[in-house]
């Protein structure tokens, strides 16, 4: 299995709400221009802007900004750095979340939007077959 899929399925998807994956998925189909790659927040999540609305956000800042109702980029910001320790240590690795970051920002967006869609499909049916 690819690095930046092990990240996404056993370490971030599973810490991220069905709202929020909910939200990703409609982003990904539609491809919704609030879906940035390669920043995590805009505007940039420097103290200065901690307090400013949200206008666009990378996959886990989206799940949390569209998804969970986060409004701040100091919100949506707290989310992405405690979604990713808690990827990092269920994964067994530090910093193991940057395989799937990595991944999003330097993969050509129209793949990058074709492969995660499929990812996010899966762990949605995933969820929908274990509570059924």
């Amino acid at each position: 299995m690819e690095l930046w899929k092990k990240a996404w399925r056993h370490g971030l998807s599973p810490r991220l709400s069905e709202a929020g994956l909910a939200a990703l998925r409609q982003a990904l189909l539609h491809n919704d221009r609030r879906l940035i790659q390669k920043a995590t927040t805009c505007p940039s999540p420097w103290a200065l802007y901690y307090q400013e609305e949200i206008e666009a956000a990378c996959a886990l800042g989206f799940c949390a900004w569209q998804g969970d109702g986060l409004k701040t980029v100091g919100e949506v910001s707290d989310f992405f750095e405690k979604v990713c320790q808690a990827a990092d240590q269920a994964l067994g690795e530090p910093a193991a979340c940057r395989f799937f970051l990595n991944w999003f920002d330097d993969t050509p967006r129209p793949l990058m939007r074709r492969l995660l869609l499929a990812e996010v499909n899966r762990a949605l049916r995933r969820r929908q077959t274990v509570a059924a």
